[in-house]
């Protein structure tokens, strides 16, 4: 069944994307959650795609109604360049507690692994009256010129929801595998990422959709 659920959301997204689904995991125990109060936390060096990863989501479950902070705006300033003990996030989670927040949503990127892939096609050749030489010919390149393979990177970012409500202690709703392909752009990567984990959100019942909601507040 979580195979299935994969494949859906996946198919989902437009071949052009530059993140992929690989993994998913909801809490057997919880059919659907409606989050009201929700914190934002993206963990990278890189501070310009952590604002706009951030300021961006917090804009959709906005949308959805429901109400969203980043950690820029709750986390102290020290929490941007120095690391934090467990005494001080046991302080940090009961300050969230008290001020309402039910939900953290964390994304982090958890390793990368470089990739060579082919510049070339030959899928259209007939393997079945392929000769030697002609083999041999097609894939000469490979030794011959330089463009001929191409290198990128794949980044592996998990994004994890917890529930910090009082009962329970950060429970963890959904976990996603995401796979982050060649990033050329951070507002491309950051908006591909994000409606990629929102479908899946959805589609695992722990987010309304916009439509949804809306029409809750309405009736």
């Amino acid at each position: 069944m979580k195979k299935l659920t994969i494949l859906l959301l996946t198919a989902l997204i437009s071949s052009c994307t530059s993140t992929q689904l690989t993994d998913s995991w909801k809490n057997p125990e919880i059919e659907s959650y409606a989050p009201s109060k929700v914190l934002v936390v993206g963990i990278t060096s890189n501070i310009e795609a952590k604002q706009k990863f951030e300021n961006k989501l917090k804009e959709e479950f906005l949308m959805r109604g429901t109400d969203a902070y980043t950690s820029f705006e709750v986390f102290p300033k020290s929490f941007k360049t120095e690391k934090l003990n467990q005494n001080e996030l046991d302080s940090l989670e009961q300050q969230l507690l008290q001020n309402g927040f039910d939900t953290i949503i964390f994304s982090k990127v958890v390793g990368s692994e470089d990739k060579i892939g082919y510049t070339k096609n030959f899928d259209v050749y007939d393997e079945t009256f392929i000769k030697f030489k002609e083999d041999y010919l097609r894939y000469q390149d490979s030794f011959y010129s330089p463009e001929y393979y191409e290198e990128y990177t794949i980044y592996h970012a998990e994004t994890s929801v917890f529930c910090i409500c009082p009962t329970n202690e950060r429970e963890l709703l959904w976990k996603g595998s995401i796979n982050i392909v060649d990033p050329q752009s951070i507002d491309k990567t950051v908006n591909d990422y994000i409606e990629l984990m929102i479908e899946a959100l959805e589609a695992e019942q722990l987010l309304n959709p916009i439509a949804l909601s809306n029409q809750k507040k309405i009736s």
